[in-house]
């Protein structure tokens, strides 16, 4: 793996930073404060706008690889995540953020010439957004053959049935698509067979949102992590995806490239810790000096560049193996990433709140919100312990046919 970015991907670095700070961290308190109005289940003003002229610059739809996005390899789109994610909600503006960008992608890998033309054209063109509806809060979702919401097919209908937690992006207004995980075939003897995906229009007769599911007490908005109730939600047999009883194997194909994005991201979100911490450790005074002078101040900052430089280079290998060998081939460093990067962002902020003091946790940076997404995303798209015990079994059988 080369060191240096292509000529491309260093052009849109360069117009990608330009773009944020021209328009996206001068308007970081406005967007806060138009999503604390009553509408703030709506898409805030400042995001539609921006949206607006990134997709005039050519910044959209970076992260698609085929013709219907901007044609980059997972390792040309890592350096551009990185930008994006240190600033939570600047993804949107370049039609580039979650679950979106995962729902895309199944639509453009599975998705039926109708399905895209329902639902994939407008994602693409940033005209709504989607939810995935995979997690319950009855099972261990970790495990994905533990899911119970029944899809029954009934003459030319398939009937939904089940309860849903965590479906990220669902509170929004602009939020018209669900992507619906659930068994169709739950007596099938292969665990992995029993599951469907199924496309929901989130107005569909049924369709119940509980209440929003905040996280470290943020509710997100305008996106939430809602639970929702299916109660007897009919939709017609083509809404299915790619098949019955193939659920399991989107989701596979869906949560790799989703996983490594959240891990591009949080290392935007970590690096710029970093710089915060710096700054602050050099004007902040304490007991006569600069917080820079005093030697945990030190320790915690060199700690903070190298654990973002070993995330990094591994992200960025997973990328490149994904890129040359395919997401199944290069599970073993999608799981390492997974494991590594977001706890090193948690790590990162959280030495970055501790030098900020009171300021730390305060509306007043990126960081206490920034932490909270660090450590979700040790849960989120699965927590750490599936991927250590997923990666430590490959790594034995690897090694005992290595020993024979």
């Amino acid at each position: 793996m080369g060191f240096e970015h292509s000529e491309r991907t260093e052009e849109l670095r360069a117009r990608l930073i330009a773009f944020m700070n021209a328009h996206v961290y001068p308007n970081e308190s406005v967007y806060s404060a138009q999503t604390e109005k009553a509408a703030h289940r709506k898409t805030p003003p400042i995001v539609q706008e921006l949206k607006q002229r990134a997709r005039a610059e050519g910044l959209w739809n970076l992260f698609l690889p085929g013709h219907e996005g901007a044609g980059l390899s997972n390792l040309d789109y890592a350096p551009l995540a990185e930008i994006m994610g240190r600033v939570e909600w600047s993804s949107e503006v370049f039609n580039c953020s979650a679950p979106d960008t995962g729902n895309m992608e199944v639509l453009s890998l599975y998705g039926s010439p109708q399905q895209k033309k329902e639902w994939l054209e407008p994602l693409l063109n940033g005209e709504i957004r989607s939810g995935f509806s995979m997690t319950e809060p009855q099972v261990a979702s970790s495990d994905a053959t533990n899911i119970e919401c029944s899809i029954r097919r009934d003459g030319n209908h398939y009937v939904i049935n089940g309860r849903k937690w965590f479906t990220s992006g669902a509170m929004n207004d602009d939020c018209k698509l669900l992507i619906v995980m659930g068994k169709t075939s739950p007596d099938n003897p292969d665990k992995h067979k029993q599951q469907s995906m199924v496309l929901v229009p989130k107005n569909s007769p049924g369709v119940e949102i509980v209440r929003d599911i905040k996280v470290y007490g943020y509710d997100h908005a305008p996106g939430g992590h809602p639970e929702i109730v299916y109660n007897n939600v009919r939709v017609p047999l083509e809404n299915m995806l790619l098949g019955e009883g193939r659920g399991f194997e989107i989701a596979q194909g869906r949560l790799g490239p989703g996983r490594i994005h959240h891990c591009m991201r949080l290392i935007g979100c970590a690096q710029r810790a970093l710089e915060l911490m710096c700054a602050r450790a050099n004007v902040r005074i304490a007991f006569g000096k600069p917080l820079g002078a005093q030697g945990s101040v030190r320790e915690d900052i060199a700690y903070s560049f190298c654990e973002i430089e070993q995330a990094r280079l591994l992200t960025l290998q997973a990328a490149d193996k994904m890129d040359r060998e395919g997401n199944k081939a290069a599970r073993d460093l999608i799981a390492a990433a997974k494991i590594v990067v977001p706890a090193m962002a948690a790590r990162v902020i959280d030495r970055a709140i501790q030098i900020h003091g009171g300021m730390g946790v305060s509306q007043d940076t990126f960081l206490a919100s920034a932490y909270t997404y660090a450590r979700f995303i040790r849960i989120g798209d699965g927590p750490d312990q599936v991927h250590l015990a997923q990666l430590g079994r490959k790594l034995l059988k690897f090694y005992a046919k290595a020993d024979s």
